[in-house]
């Protein structure tokens, strides 16, 4: 039994991999391109974490990966985020993307279709010479709801393929065909996952995403497989195997590789996920969609930037501005939270938006909640950043997306090569993720057999993997 063997054969024909792998994209350059390059070099997929990052920032990283590695030969890819409070982003990081030729994007957070990502998947269809319908592009999609799920495994809506089509973003052909394949055919499900996530146990949600691929390929005859992939809470040889034999064609990584040396983390970081245990992650508000009550999973341990930022969500829905808010609230969030005058912090938002989307300053000063809204988002946005720069004063501040796959990790390799963060290479992870999949696979076939398997068959000890 090889890790090469596990999951779908044609996801490793399809993005030209040795293994059905990927380190996913965590946001703000977290997934580096480091990481994305390195991935690349060793036979597996890696995508890099664009969401939060200007489009000159992502430009640079594209140059960057592409510079170094042979476009023939070796695969890696981007995110996509979806950004219901800034469309513009949404628009303007697609438009890079088709410039700049990128061929395999990761859409995440996605709560339906808009028409960014449906460009992308769609550009650049076309007919071989054998008649068959190829694409250009790559779009997987990351989900973890069936609702959501069912839209990418359609066909995309033909008002939206025909609005396309009107702004001249789409050709004639390019919308006739998009009509004959689902948008995306890789569907990544997501479950109890570190950022962004429903917590829906793998067990449960895969096989409910599983079948509702089985019926859609029946209602649209499609002659080509999606493919469903599995990430959330990977992180021992255990749960890839169990991903694996779930039915998953690839599986992705993401919390376990922030403390990976390529990552793009702070040291600080790294030290805090490498104490991490199962139980020290909780749910906080989601900076990219504050307004919309969204919540996204970090550590708990060491910091005390949940409970901030709850504080920030239950003020945004108590009152209409900052005016009403009672002046002792105010002195304590200055005092405790933003550490600054908020007519600072409102100086500091309108700059960054100048250049990121001037429209947004535009509504805040028309709407007194919506000024709220992005000074409170103020913090959330910095947290983040505060854990990657690794700002000591800020520490108890750290937004560090995590998921319980951390705590997992950190229990497997306690007294191996990969206790330590400085040992802990993406490619180490993964080559050692996969190794031990195989490995209790293989233990399982034989004891399904009828055969007396030792328990220590399913116990793979981390170990330096060329």
């Amino acid at each position: 039994m090889y890790p090469e063997w596990l999951g779908d054969r044609s996801f490793l024909n399809v993005h030209r991999v040795r293994f059905a792998y990927i380190a996913g994209e965590m946001a703000n350059g977290i997934a580096t391109t480091q990481m994305v390059i390195a991935m690349a070099r060793n036979g597996m997929l890696g995508f890099f974490g664009a969401g939060g990052l200007s489009p000159e920032r992502i430009e640079q990283a594209i140059i960057e990966i592409q510079s170094a590695l042979d476009p023939e030969g070796m695969s890696w890819g981007i995110n996509l985020i979806h950004s219901p409070n800034e469309p513009l982003m949404e628009e303007k990081t697609v438009d890079l993307f088709l410039r700049r030729g990128v061929v395999r994007v990761s859409a995440s957070a996605f709560m339906g279709l808009t028409p960014a990502v449906v460009r992308y998947a769609c550009s650049g269809l076309h007919l071989d010479a054998a008649g068959t319908i190829r694409r250009k592009h790559y779009l997987f999609a990351k989900v973890s709801r069936p609702e959501v799920a069912k839209h990418f495994m359609s066909p995309p809506p033909a008002r939206m393929l025909e609005a396309l089509l009107a702004k001249g973003q789409l050709s004639e052909e390019e919308v006739r065909l998009a009509a004959h394949l689902p948008l995306a055919e890789d569907i990544t499900v997501e479950s109890d996952s570190g950022g962004h996530t429903d917590n829906r146990p793998l067990a449960a949600l895969f096989p409910t995403i599983l079948g509702l691929r089985n019926e859609l390929m029946r209602n649209f005859a499609y002659t080509k497989p999606i493919r469903i992939g599995a990430s959330g809470g990977i992180g021992n040889p255990a749960a890839a195997a169990a991903a694996f034999a779930l039915g998953a064609a690839y599986i992705m990584t993401g919390s376990v590789n922030q403390s990976a040396i390529e990552s793009g983390l702070s040291t600080e970081g790294k030290k805090m996920l490498a104490a991490a245990d199962l139980a020290d992650v909780i749910m906080a508000p989601a900076g990219d969609m504050f307004e919309q009550g969204v919540k996204v999973q970090v550590l708990k341990r060491g910091t005390l930037f949940s409970s901030r930022g709850f504080k920030l969500q239950e003020l945004y829905r108590t009152y209409r501005s900052l005016e009403d808010i009672p002046r002792e609230e105010i002195l304590k969030l200055e005092k405790e939270v933003f550490q600054e005058k908020l007519e600072n912090i409102w100086q500091d938002t309108q700059q960054f938006f100048q250049n990121r989307d001037p429209g947004q300053i535009t509504k805040a000063l028309e709407d007194p909640k919506r000024k709220m809204a992005l000074i409170f988002r103020w913090y959330l946005g910095k947290a983040s950043r505060w854990a990657i720069e690794g700002t000591e004063h800020r520490r108890l501040d750290y937004q560090i997306w995590c998921g319980p796959a951390m705590g997992a990790f950190n229990a497997w390799v306690k007294g191996t090569f990969l206790e330590l963060p400085d040992r802990r290479t993406v490619v180490q992870i993964a080559l050692n993720l996969l190794e031990g999949a195989a490995v209790i696979t293989r233990a399982q076939q034989v004891r399904s057999h009828g055969l007396n398997v030792p328990q220590e068959a399913f116990a793979f000890i981390p170990r330096p993997l060329g």
